[in-house]
């Protein structure tokens, strides 16, 4: 049975609003100290440096929106380029593994938040049982119905903005705009692999970008609006994350941004603004993770919906009543909540940067060889794109090498099994009158 993916009629500040609410949410209140660890005290720099990998990135993005706008998005632009064959089912399915990946990292991201708020330690097991309450709340406001959800993203994308805004803008005005103590770390610690690999992790707070992809039946006039969308979202999230950056390193060294990397915000707020400057960041990252948590969600269900509509994935509703997205809706809240449950903070990070610098490369590819010409793409921007992701990709798995084999192994040992899975399953699973463009060998 087919299924209806087409949610409201979407404005162009709606779709912002969805884009910039699944952006601004882990990306900036976990990934700070994350990428500070890695780049030292130029982490605003490498926040700045990711935005412009993505802007290479959106690219293709925009260029295939403006061709053929649709609810499958990713799915629905990797189809398009390689037909319906083991790339396109393997690199959909990282893409929404990436997803889910990120998930756990916002629901992590609000228990340790929350935590600030109480002298109860980083204990990890009350983070785990944060993190696990607010999945189970997004999947409860996702199957009350599409209208609560966009109008949930828009009011929380305003408010979470302005508040981040405020905060940076206070933290800014009360430490004289001064970066004393973070000009002193420069250069220690600080290598061109690991300026990269901070690239790779800051890639993670925009990457949400690529959710607008999948308003393309919702959107008025979606062949302008959507690719208008995904800059304006880019934009507006790098303004954020550079005050942000700033209002951190003007109030923090970088030591002790890396002592409390999984809430510097929170610690940058103490000595600047107070207590209630702490109180407020933690509302304000609260907000951020709960709502841009209940988009995600929202989006990975339908690409999974999608994806088992197009007959590229299995599907079984293990005696589930409703809707095929009822049921991914329920397998992404599970899979979320067992990696918010048993990972920790870097290690879900490094598995997100890992699996969506492969698809989006697998992106970038599938327009150059296949459909350059059809959307009118510059080959060069699609080369350099393809470029950019590739030597942040191995700077940064060099880079976590070094530190933690283990979730790199974890990370190609997946992506493997995935393209392993994919091509069993479509090899047993043929649909007449589709001749994917990709001939496999």
């Amino acid at each position: 049975m087919k299924q209806d993916y087409k949610a409201n009629s979407l404005s162009l500040f709606g779709a912002v609003a969805m884009g910039t609410g699944v952006m601004i949410g882990a990306g900036i209140f976990a990934l700070t100290g994350q990428v500070a660890e890695f780049s030292g005290a130029l982490f605003p720099l490498a926040f700045l440096v990711a935005a412009i990998v993505c802007g290479f990135s959106a690219y293709s993005y925009v260029k295939m929106s403006n061709a053929f706008p649709s609810a499958g998005g990713i799915a629905m632009y990797l189809e398009k380029a390689y037909g319906r064959g083991t790339v396109t089912g393997a690199c959909a399915l990282l893409m929404a593994f990436s997803m889910v990946i990120n998930e756990s990292l916002v629901a992590r991201t609000f228990g340790t938040y929350v935590l600030r708020l109480f002298d109860v330690g980083d204990s990890s097991s009350l983070i785990a049982i944060l993190a696990v309450g607010l999945i189970v709340l997004a999947f409860l406001v996702n199957i009350s119905g599409n209208k609560i959800i966009g109008s949930l993203s828009q009011f929380a994308a305003l408010l979470k903005i302005g508040g981040i805004a405020a905060f940076a803008g206070a933290a800014l005005w009360v430490s004289g705009i001064s970066f004393d103590s973070v000009n002193k770390d420069i250069g220690d610690g600080t290598s061109a692999g690991g300026f990269l690999a901070a690239v790779a992790l800051a890639i993670l707070a925009y990457k949400g970008f690529t959710t607008i992809t999948n308003s393309g039946s919702e959107l008025k006039n979606p062949q302008k609006n959507v690719g208008r969308a995904i800059i304006v979202s880019l934009v507006i999230c790098l303004v954020i994350y550079l005050l942000v950056a700033l209002a951190v390193g003007s109030n923090l060294s970088v030591s002790e941004i890396v002592a409390a990397k999984n809430y510097s915000l929170a610690e940058a707020a103490r000595p600047a603004l107070g207590e209630y400057g702490m109180w407020f960041t933690v509302a304000i990252a609260i907000i951020a993770t709960a709502s841009g948590l209940i988009a995600s969600v929202f989006a990975v269900s339908r690409m999974l919906a999608m994806l088992t509509d197009m007959e590229i994935i299995p599907h079984s509703h293990f005696g589930m009543p409703g809707t095929i997205q009822k049921h991914t809706l329920v397998y992404t809240v599970v899979l979320a909540g067992l990696l918010a449950a048993f990972f920790d903070l870097s290690r879900i990070a490094s598995l997100g940067a890992i699996f969506y610098l492969t698809m989006d490369m697998a992106i970038h590819w599938g327009v150059f060889r296949y459909l350059r010409k059809e959307v009118k793409a510059s080959g060069a921007v699609l080369i350099a794109a393809i470029l950019l992701d590739f030597v942040v990709l191995v700077a940064f798995i060099v880079v976590k090498a070094r530190v933690d084999l283990l979730i790199v192994w974890v990370a190609v040992g997946g992506i493997v099994l995935i393209f392993g899975l994919e091509r069993l399953f479509l090899k047993n699973h043929t649909r007449k009158g589709t001749e994917p463009r990709y001939q496999e060998s």
